[in-house]
């Protein structure tokens, strides 16, 4: 969600809202630290921090402040899930209750701005008299929509980082494949050569390009990008993943198909002399195991599933290996 768009509507409509952000959980939780919630004076509400009867508090609590003249600007609230609201996952939250009003407009507008753009983060104090005092920072390590305690200043992280993705085949599971993704953090750019192969209307995240040779559109993708192909062709299918292994800047390569599939394909790449440790890398049949379905929606689910779970170990790896390069730093002398 991108929190700050929604505030400033909120500020154009009604002139003040609540935004409840998840500061920290222990134990099991709904949603994780950095879910948001805005609540408007009108009882409307976007967003969640998981539903159930937490949500519904939450909600309450947003009005309850709106309601108030004398509230606190942010007004920190702990809950343990079990004893104090009868929820079965037994963890604690911990919740920012924050009030936002026309005094704020222009910070709001300079931070949805900045969303809008991208990702960025932010280091913050907390006082129930002025609120979250929020400065934009560099070089924190706060993914979009995260937030936690570092120093004592809240960090946060805003905007979208979602990851790159080129979809070759514009066939019935490509179809139903961008759907699957509509609301994931990818950014898809879908690819085929036919003419109106390409639906009328198509979600935020993706770009549609239709291209003579489809294997040229991968030349200026960044790192990191994932490669899906599922072409109307077996020959363009081999064509595009020969050149997508032949490129290390792709870490996931998705190939539709089965396991005979396969075992064509990695005869036709070791004849066309791709080395073998790279045909390995090589994801085929694609999509999560246990959908026994062929239908195209089911193929599309199971395959967003694979692409969410790959993008999040990465995501994770690499937080992991920025954060040993920091503690590196530290510990070196001088």
């Amino acid at each position: 969600m991108h929190v700050w768009a929604r505030l400033l509507e909120s500020l154009d409509r009604h002139g003040r809202a609540a935004m409840l952000t998840v500061v920290s959980t222990k134990g099991s939780a709904p949603r994780e630290a950095g879910a948001r919630l805005v609540v408007n004076p009108d009882g409307t509400f976007s967003g969640t921090i998981g539903g159930g009867a937490l949500e519904w508090r939450a909600i309450a609590l947003g009005q309850a402040a709106l309601a108030n003249p004398g509230a606190k600007r942010a007004d920190l609230r702990r809950f343990a899930l079990g004893p104090e609201l009868g929820q079965c996952c037994g963890g604690q939250v911990e919740i920012i209750v924050e009030l936002i009003g026309s005094a704020e407009r222009v910070m709001v507008d300079d931070l949805a701005e900045r969303e809008a753009a991208g990702a960025f983060a932010t280091r913050g104090t907390v006082s129930s008299e002025r609120g979250v005092v929020r400065k934009v920072v560099g070089g924190m390590n706060a993914p979009p929509g995260s937030a936690a305690w570092h120093d004592g200043a809240l960090i946060e992280g805003f905007g979208d980082n979602p990851r790159p993705l080129i979809l070759f085949g514009a066939g019935h599971v490509g179809r139903a494949l961008v759907l699957a993704l509509a609301q994931l953090p990818f950014a898809a750019t879908w690819v085929d050569p036919r003419p109106d192969a390409f639906p009328a209307y198509l979600p935020k995240n993706v770009t549609a390009l239709r291209l003579d040779d489809p294997t040229t559109a991968a030349e200026d993708a960044p790192a990191g990008s994932f490669v899906l192909v599922m072409t109307h062709s077996h020959p363009l299918d081999l064509a595009l993943v020969s050149a997508a292994l032949a490129d290390d800047r792709f870490p996931y390569i998705g190939l539709i198909g089965s396991a005979s599939k396969r075992a064509r394909f990695e005869h036709l790449l070791r004849d066309a002399g791709v080395p073998t440790e790279r045909i390995g890398e090589l994801v085929c049949p694609i999509g999560v195991d246990g959908i026994r379905s062929k239908a195209p929606a089911a193929i599309a689910a199971a395959t967003a599933a694979e692409l969410l779970m790959r993008d999040e170990a990465l995501r994770a790896a690499n937080t992991d290996a920025s954060e040993g390069r920091r503690q590196l730093r530290r510990r070196r002398p001088g």
